[in-house]
């Protein structure tokens, strides 16, 4: 009788992959607004005089998201990098799925008490 069970193995080859893709699709997002941005702007002669920061449509998701739909090189690569950011805390989330599966309660709870301090760091904006 084979028992096909979800093994320790098994959730670390979901994990590793869970991060390989995550990296992966967040490089090719940010590579695609690069050129988009680089196509649009590439002409363009920097003035080190002014202070330019980044446009304020990029500061909140729905300038992003708008952006994107305007296939704005700046919105791209912003979705890029909040990808990147967001894929360790997948990570975390499959971590506590795999704990939930092992029916192991200890580490359970520590994966839940580390999501939980990434949730209020971020929403919070005190880091460290």
């Amino acid at each position: 009788m084979i028992k096909n069970s979800f093994k320790d193995k098994d959730m670390q080859a979901v994990i590793g992959w869970v991060l390989r893709a995550g990296v992966f699709i967040s490089m090719t997002i940010v590579f695609i607004g690069g050129v988009i941005y680089l196509y649009r702007h590439g002409q363009t002669i920097a003035n080190y005089h002014q202070f330019k920061g980044v446009p304020d449509f990029v500061h909140s998701a729905g300038g992003i998201i708008n952006g994107i739909m305007h296939l704005r090189g700046r919105a791209i690569i912003q979705a890029g990098i909040i990808l990147l950011i967001a894929t360790p805390i997948i990570r975390v989330i499959f971590s506590a799925v795999g704990f939930i599966l092992e029916k192991d309660h200890l580490y359970t709870g520590i994966t839940f008490i580390v999501l939980l301090i990434i949730i209020i760091s971020a929403l919070s904006g005190h880091a460290g």
